[in-house]
């Protein structure tokens, strides 16, 4: 029963033709399909991993229809150039041909650089004419007045920046190595966070 129904209602709906195979036949002229190419359409690629096109690259003409009777018989008849048209007939290029390098490359480096370029002067004029300067608490000597400052509230006394500080000789203290970031080896018991070090580090060169 199933069966019969499959076929009745084929009788009744007209049987639906993939829009993709109806336009790849109807539109390669007088090409003999010659294969199943990529995907089973009628079209033309030339392709390392499918080497056999669906259909020859050239339509049938009088002189390629007359070489291709004589390439029916002996190929010592054939000249080179014959045999050279032959092959043109049915592809498009050689294997060296289309595998070798475009130079596509050089297109694609160049926008880049252009893109880049746009995006370099858009940087450049943001910074001089959209955002504001930098506040002047960034400034060195705000930077080594507010150091001062936490100094003198002794802030962290315990480990922290006050720690480090010789508030009897106004300096930091002598194990201090702003040279290497090193506060003091791993055998000392009192240690500093990197961060501090860093932040220090600056003022500490500029004999402060």
């Amino acid at each position: 029963m199933a069966l019969l129904a499959r076929k009745c209602i084929g009788f009744i709906t007209p049987r639906v033709y993939s829009v993709r195979n109806v336009y790849g036949t109807c539109r390669i002229g007088h090409r003999d399909v010659v294969g199943y190419g990529i995907n089973g359409c009628a079209n033309y690629k030339d392709d390392a991993h499918f080497p056999f096109p669906a259909i020859r690259f050239k339509e049938n003409t009088k002189d390629i229809c007359a070489l291709r009777e004589k390439e029916k018989g002996d190929w010592k008849m054939l000249c080179c150039e014959e045999k050279k048209a032959l092959y043109r007939a049915s592809f498009c290029q050689t294997f060296v041909e289309f595998k070798h390098p475009t130079g596509s490359w050089k297109f694609i480096v160049g926008w880049f650089f252009i893109i880049s370029s746009f995006g370099f002067w858009m940087m450049m004029f943001f910074h001089y004419y959209v955002t504001e300067p930098l506040p002047i608490s960034l400034s060195k000597e705000s930077q080594k007045a507010q150091l001062r400052r936490m100094l003198e509230a002794r802030v962290n006394p315990i480990d922290g920046l006050s720690s480090k500080w010789d508030y009897d000789n106004d300096r930091w203290k002598v194990y201090y190595q702003p040279a290497t970031y090193n506060i003091v080896s791993s055998q000392h018991c009192c240690r500093i966070n990197l961060s501090v070090a860093l932040f220090l580090h600056p003022f500490v060169e500029n004999g402060y």
